[in-house]
């Protein structure tokens, strides 16, 4: 008979502290049960522990359509939960053999436990993943080249999932199920060699252990567990970096970028990667962190291109991007978008975080926003300079230029660039009493004061 480990509570302890640590007494969940040791462990020793916790518990049984014996397994389950006094639902899947059925099984599962929560207003779905689970799924991402972000293994919580049973072994499991006298299935699914979990748990996890000389099941799953921790500090710590060299325009600060520990540089480098949707695996990482340290341009998958240059670390996307259409004011009151900026007519001072042109009597109306063109120039209190030489001064982004709004008169002479270069007003000028407000593209990033 399978013996529990004993150095640890009886899994009915176990799983009664996990519920009150995560909150749910007083609560309602749905279990999730196949038939099999674990899931069967997780309904009987909730049953038993529901009523100390006043703990509202419903069952819900999938059956995937991918084995004939599965609908045995579904009556098996239906009439346990009944002789445990719980309401048990069953769902009724149609999936196809093939590649990767594992994880289209999985997802299908999730999603379909996920609407019968919601259908029937419970708070958690609780799934009976174990520490053996918790290592052989460290093992998995370790062989496949996962950073600690992949090493924290499976979650204890999610905002609607939990897993009561992660501090149990297999061991635990059976020893409870041996006391209880309760059967179980076995899923041939779990035997199949051609599945990666299946070849770990048969062959890799029970050589570690002889390797070892001893169970490397809960020092496995230990390591997971503070991996996560780690992974959550050092998250939060490229959050903080992300929003501090975040610049206006988009990119990233590239002196503050390379003064970054390696762990930060690599998440917030991540970040900027994926935003711009470019694929993200440890090789490019290596490869942008150089690209930063040198400056220059990198290409990525998919014809993105990250670069490094004047100043600014920012990702590319595949292609030119057309310039947004002009936009044309007509007078007071109107208003208007270009591209991801807003414009509006109006009267008064502009409201905080808007930048604002001051209009003179005979203005040449219409006004128009529109992109750059070749010879423009903007008058400055040193004169005229070329709008080209005003953005590349403003370490505006060459692919970020023709997005820049150029507010121009009825003459097509360029007036203001809005958080590039203030309008010039002339000495003895009248102003009038209308204004042309610039909403900014909206960002917690902006680093410079409205010009």
């Amino acid at each position: 008979m399978p013996r529990a480990s004993p150095e640890r509570p009886s899994l009915t302890a176990a799983l009664a502290r996990s519920y009150a640590e995560h909150g749910l007494a007083s609560r309602s969940v749905l279990l999730a049960v196949s038939g099999g040791a674990d899931s069967t462990a997780l309904l009987v020793g909730t049953a038993r522990v529901r009523d100390t916790l006043a703990l509202r518990v419903e069952v819900a049984t999938v059956d995937h359509g991918l084995r004939p014996e599965a609908a045995e397994e579904v009556t098996s389950v239906v009439g346990l939960a009944a002789r445990l006094g719980l309401t048990c639902h069953v769902r009724r899947l149609a999936l196809q053999p093939g590649a990767g059925v594992e994880a289209r099984a999985r997802e299908a599962r999730y999603a379909t436990l996920e609407v019968l929560r919601q259908e029937r207003g419970l708070d958690f779905v609780a799934t009976g993943h174990t520490l053996d689970d918790q290592a052989e799924t460290l093992l998995m991402r370790l062989s496949r080249g996962a950073a600690l972000r992949g090493a924290r293994g499976i979650h204890a919580r999610a905002p609607t999932l939990i897993r009561p049973l992660l501090a149990c072994s297999r061991e635990d499991v059976l020893a409870f199920l041996a006391t209880e006298e309760v059967g179980f299935v076995r899923d041939p699914m779990n035997a199949d060699p051609s599945l990666f979990r299946t070849r770990v748990r048969l062959d890799v996890l029970p050589a570690l252990n002889r390797a070892a000389g001893f169970s490397t099941v809960e020092h496995l799953a230990t390591f997971a567990r503070l991996a996560s921790e780690d992974e959550a500090l050092l998250a939060g710590l490229a959050d903080a970096a992300w929003e501090r060299l975040a610049l206006d325009g988009g990119g990233l600060d590239a002196v503050g970028l390379r003064a970054l520990e390696p762990p930060l540089s690599r998440r917030v480098l991540a970040r900027l990667l994926v935003s711009a949707g470019a694929r993200v695996d440890h090789a490019t990482l290596e490869r942008g962190r150089d690209v930063v340290a040198r400056g220059g341009a990198m290409p990525l998958s998919d014809g993105f291109l990250l670069k490094a240059t004047g100043g600014r670390v920012r990702c590319v996307g595949p292609g030119p991007q057309a310039p947004p259409a002009p936009l044309v004011l007509a007078g007071p009151g109107a208003r208007g978008d270009f591209g991801a900026w807003r414009f509006q007519v109006a009267e008064g001072s502009a409201p905080p975080g808007v930048l604002a042109l001051v209009l003179e009597e005979g203005t040449a109306w219409p006004l128009t926003v529109r992109s750059r063109k070749q010879g423009d120039r903007v008058r400055t209190r040193a004169g005229h300079r070329k709008v080209q030489d005003a953005l590349v001064d403003a370490r505006v982004p060459a692919e970020a230029r023709d997005a820049q709004p150029v507010v121009v008169d009825a003459r097509d002479v360029p007036l203001w660039l809005p958080g590039v270069v203030p309008r010039f007003v002339e000495p003895g000028a009248v102003a009038c009493r209308h204004s042309l407000w610039a909403f900014p593209p909206a960002s917690s990033e902006r680093k410079t004061p409205p010009l």
